[in-house]
């Protein structure tokens, strides 16, 4: 079976924005060009957009997406420990990321805490006088 990429986006329920983008980013290419020049796809094709889907629903990056590419498409020369280990290593950056979200949180509650939020002008803003010891 091919497609036209309007079918696959439909089929895949992405835009064929989105088709275009993944297909300049080297995450997919059409099978073949009919001879009106239209990108043809096959069920093939149709997998991929899913696999590519479902690991950006879950975090992955467009480059990560591209190594997971790469240990899909090779996963007769690979094993679970290196797929394993790829999604550890994922997971060590996300962490990484909490803790950074959770310090700047912890940050931004002790300005607001020290802020009195009332109606006078903002002179002498004890937010605004933080910040601008920080950059001092």
């Amino acid at each position: 079976m091919t497609l036209k990429i309007g079918e696959l986006a439909a089929l895949s329920k992405v835009s064929r924005d989105t088709l275009r983008f993944y297909e300049k980013h080297g995450l997919i290419t059409p099978s073949a060009r009919n001879a009106s020049g239209y990108r043809l796809y096959s069920d093939a094709d149709v997998h991929r957009i899913s696999f590519i889907i479902s690991a950006k629903e879950v975090g992955f990056t467009l480059n990560e997406i591209h190594q997971l590419l790469k240990l899909e498409v090779t996963k007769d020369e690979k094993s679970c420990q290196d797929v394993k280990q790829f999604v550890d290593d994922k997971i060590a950056v996300v962490n990484q990321r909490l803790a950074e979200i959770k310090r700047i949180k912890t940050s931004l509650q002790t300005l607001s805490n020290a802020c009195c939020g009332g109606d006078k002008p903002a002179t002498h803003c004890t937010i605004l006088e933080a910040l601008s010891d920080q950059t001092n």
